[in-house]
């Protein structure tokens, strides 16, 4: 068993005064309780810079680690059992470690007791969606309404090779150098890399506090732990309002490798893109990796132009082996950004006029029957078919990574998806590569989690 310590502390940052429904709904260990998505959560947060991504396997390595909340006059204190020795130095547990728990607490209370317990936040209309997206981040204090657009998105995959790894560190310093923040969705790989060389950069240009955005949802961040440099991170309630979030926040987004969550990145991003009401926008879109990625942007290139049509390329360039190409290109993009929001007056912290039709923005269940049941044809309208191949990627993400998803796999053997023979075709040659290439796992031998059928009849 590794090490482990027992302790008491109190939160890090600005997390207010818990009241007692709120405490108790935190320590409720029911099924409708918050009790163990905040334990498998705070978990995560405290194996940050291990090499495990497996969300089951987390919990299996620590199944004696519990969280308690103690309410005092002077506040909430956490008591900690059997927490992983390396967040801690000396006894004391790492503040970076103390400050993402204490967002981790903050935002669990704020979703379940402002979101989706009130009536002013319809959930099920895409407006209720965009404006609860936005109170959360709001109440996370990632909204900067007086800084100019500087905020990269960048996405990729959590299992990239060492060179792939360097490649997006001298991306992140190339745009650290021109004033550029960075977002992602926290963890290592091409979400850690970035932030790495954008706060070396910072430091040199003397840009104090350069942003580090992270953000997370509770089913991912076992796989996907926060990695050191986050210096801001929010936890959105489910993977769709994750993504809204970044493109809501994000001023343009840089693509690196990855795998099936990088694909269901693309897609979902894509999708939107391909919407008639956001034909004018601008929205800069860059696919980057060094010299030895070019095959997977080559693939991913061809089964976009197949499933989407040749049009879906004026939405991105693809730039390889060249990160100074990269960061200038964002950095005048970016620049368009501004003029654009500033001509028509909107703001420069929340993408308001950023149209995300409903079924992006809908939350998807990965169980056997839904992966089953996706209408993957090429008939279908181009933006309907990016939604649906996006949860079919989403779907293989949590049979790989997240806890729930795994345990569905183990009960009921793998998800099953149907599809015409072309688009099968082209999806199976897909997924292959990313098995090949090592871009399912960080470790161990990858058993997929799908098989690949023709159409439903």
């Amino acid at each position: 068993m590794p090490e482990t310590i027992s302790t008491t502390i109190s939160p890090e940052g600005s997390l207010e005064i818990l009241s007692q429904h709120e405490v108790n709904r935190l320590r409720d260990s029911s099924q409708t309780g918050l009790h163990e998505m905040l334990r498998r959560c705070t978990l995560a947060v405290l194996n940050s810079g291990n090499p495990m991504d497996d969300g089951l396997a987390l919990l299996e390595t620590y199944p004696n680690f519990d969280i308690e909340l103690l309410q005092q006059d002077r506040g909430v204190r956490l008591k900690l059992t059997d927490a992983p020795a390396e967040a801690f130095v000396d006894g004391r547990m790492i503040r970076g470690i103390r400050e993402h728990i204490s967002s981790v607490l903050r935002d669990i209370v704020y979703v379940y007791n402002e979101i989706q317990n009130q009536s002013r936040f319809d959930l099920a209309t895409g407006e209720g969606t965009t404006n609860a997206v936005f109170h959360i981040l709001r109440k996370a204090g990632t909204l900067k309404p007086s800084r100019d657009p500087s905020l990269v998105v960048c996405w990729g995959g959590h299992s990239i090779s060492r060179e792939e790894y360097e490649y997006t560190k001298d991306v992140g310093y190339h745009l650290g150098l021109r004033d550029l923040d960075i977002c992602t969705g926290c963890g290592p790989g091409a979400m850690k890399g970035p932030m790495k060389g954008a706060n070396v950069a910072h430091a040199k240009q003397r840009r104090y506090p350069g942003r580090y955005l992270g953000v997370s949802e509770p089913g991912i961040i076992a796989a996907e732990a926060p990695n050191p440099i986050v210096n801001e991170l929010v936890v959105m309630p489910d993977i769709e309002k994750r993504l809204e979030a970044f493109v809501r926040l994000g001023h343009g987004i840089i693509v690196f490798p990855g795998g099936v969550g990088t694909a269901e990145e693309i897609l979902y991003l894509l999708g939107i893109l391909l919407h008639p009401d956001n034909a004018d926008m601008e929205f800069p879109v860059v696919f980057t990796g060094p010299a030895s990625a070019a095959e997977y942007f080559q693939r991913i290139d061809e089964f976009l132009v197949y499933t989407l049509g040749e049009s879906v390329r004026e939405l991105y360039q693809i730039i390889i082996d060249d990160p100074t190409e990269v960061a200038r290109t964002m950095r005048a993009n970016i620049d368009k950004v501004t003029e654009y929001r500033r001509a028509r007056q909107d703001a420069f912290y929340y993408n308001w006029r950023l149209t995300i039709a409903r079924n992006f923005q809908e939350p998807f269940v990965p169980t056997h029957e839904a992966m089953a049941s996706l209408a993957l044809s090429r008939e279908l309208p181009k933006h309907e078919l990016a939604a649906n191949l996006r949860r079919a990627f989403s779907g293989i993400v949590a049979g790989n990574v997240k806890e729930q998803g795994i345990r569905a796999i183990e009960a009921h053997g793998p998800f099953r998806l149907h599809a015409e023979a072309d688009l099968m075709e082209k999806l199976d040659a897909l997924l292959t590569s990313f098995v090949a290439q090592g871009r399912m796992k960080l470790a161990g031998d990858y058993v997929p989690c799908y098989t690949l059928g023709g159409a439903v009849a």
